[in-house]
């Protein structure tokens, strides 16, 4: 029972979507199947196939056998959490629910939720696209670190993020700003693309998008405290000028700190930040 998803511009909302419930996938004796998967394991019974614990990033995409370009700087990401939930997403939008790989099948368990931020120019409608696959309970098969989900005529490749798309190290790289994360508000803004920072050993330059700044950062396990950061002068009117407020108010004292994949992730009591490596 497939339903079509829809998009919302906004922030803070939350859509649904319903699938058809299927039983938790399982190991021998009926128990939860978190076992890893071997080569060319395909989820079926009688099977220790398990994608638990692993995320994925798409590295092609065909449609009736012809390429199916995603919007620039997207991919697609599949993450399948030790708790039995999907996480995806499709370079926007964050969607997830309890899922089951069993008879080599994704499928949904109850609702399909989704953040509802507006996505910017050619991602638009690509949440919905991706929505739509995995309501479709697609086909998997896992072959050693390349996973291939099908619905229809669309065929989604994927390889192990630690493979695809190793972290970069903290030090020395460019961190540009994509999402402000206000409690459960997560917001993208023009500009943001302008808005960057670099942490070498103990010092942190950067760009408000508006003034450059630099100052001091001290480490410890999972934090990173900023001292008093030194800004350029310019005036930074309007979307500007609330950019480089939000960006100086999350970079004071200690926040705590986490590199997934491309994406550093900055939180303390003042809000959150979401940087993207290169």
């Amino acid at each position: 029972m497939n339903k079509p998803m829809i998009a919302l511009a906004g922030a803070g909302l939350l859509l649904t979507l319903t699938a058809c419930g299927t039983e938790p996938a399982t190991g021998p004796g009926g128990q939860p199947s978190d076992l890893p998967t071997t080569a060319g394991q395909t989820g079926q019974s009688g099977k220790t196939a398990s994608l638990v614990g692993n995320t994925y990033l798409s590295t092609a995409v065909t449609e009736n056998g012809k390429p199916r370009p995603l919007a620039p700087r997207t991919r697609v990401r599949l993450q399948f959490t030790e708790d039995g939930r999907l996480i995806a997403d499709a370079g926007c939008n964050s969607m997830q629910s309890k899922v089951s790989t069993t008879d080599g099948r994704i499928t949904l368990e109850g609702e399909l939720s989704s953040t509802a931020m507006g996505c910017p120019g050619p991602q638009q409608g690509q949440d919905s696209w991706l929505g739509n696959i995995l309501s479709a309970k697609p086909t998997w098969k896992l072959d050693g670190s390349t996973l291939v989900i099908t619905a229809g005529s669309t065929t989604i490749s994927l390889a192990d993020r630690k493979i695809a798309e190793p972290a970069p190290a903290l030090d020395g790289t460019r961190w540009t700003l994509s999402t402000v994360v206000t409690g459960e508000t997560a917001s993208h803004g023009a500009g943001f693309d302008k808005v960057w920072l670099t942490v070498n050993g103990e010092r942190v330059t950067g760009s408000t998008g508006c003034n450059s700044f630099q100052g001091t950062v001290a480490r410890g396990t999972g934090t990173l405290t900023f001292g008093d950061l030194a800004t350029t002068r310019r005036a930074c009117p309007g979307d500007a000028g609330k950019t480089e407020s939000t960006l100086l108010n999350s970079l004071k004292g200690q926040v705590s700190y986490k590199i997934d994949s491309k994406t550093l992730q900055l939180r303390s009591a003042n809000g959150g930040l979401d940087l993207t490596a290169p």
